[in-house]
């Protein structure tokens, strides 16, 4: 399903798109259109793409293509799904240790819309942080790898 998606294939890509969507919530899933994890949430995404049109653009991202971003991001795992609000990083509380990025996919597509709804919301109210809406028991468990310390 990635092939649905638009893609941004350099880091001048996602500056841009960073830079340019404006009042909507910017997704940004790093990954490999060959990793089945990420087929599976590319799927997702292209199904709800059309109904969050109103708030939300989403964006496919190689992670071999931007590697400065892959860095910044901290993405060892993936998929690895960003947020973006007018060209603010918007953080997420799932209850992990990490607010920065949603790692793995989502278990169906009402998680997806229901995360997207609440930092939208959130990000007109001004906030940089959002408490997620998705049960705990649908979020991906993993330990954070700190290379190089």
């Amino acid at each position: 399903m990635s092939f649905l998606l638009p893609k941004l294939t350099c880091k001048r890509e996602v500056d841009q798109a960073i830079k340019s969507v404006a009042e909507k919530v910017l997704v940004l899933r790093f990954g490999r259109d060959s990793d089945a994890v990420c087929l599976q949430l590319d799927d997702i995404l292209a199904k709800t793409a059309h109904d969050l049109s109103k708030m939300a653009v989403i964006y496919l991202v190689d992670v071999n293509n931007v590697p400065v971003y892959t860095q910044y991001f901290d993405i060892s795992y993936i998929p690895s799904t960003v947020f973006f609000f007018n060209g603010q990083h918007m953080k997420v509380d799932y209850g992990s240790p990490d607010h920065t990025k949603f790692v793995g996919s989502f278990k169906t597509k009402q998680d997806f819309i229901d995360l997207i709804e609440v930092i939208y919301r959130g990000a007109m109210r001004g906030k940089l942080i959002v408490r997620s809406p998705i049960d705990p028991n649908n979020i991906p468990k993993y330990d954070l790898l700190y290379q190089g310390i």
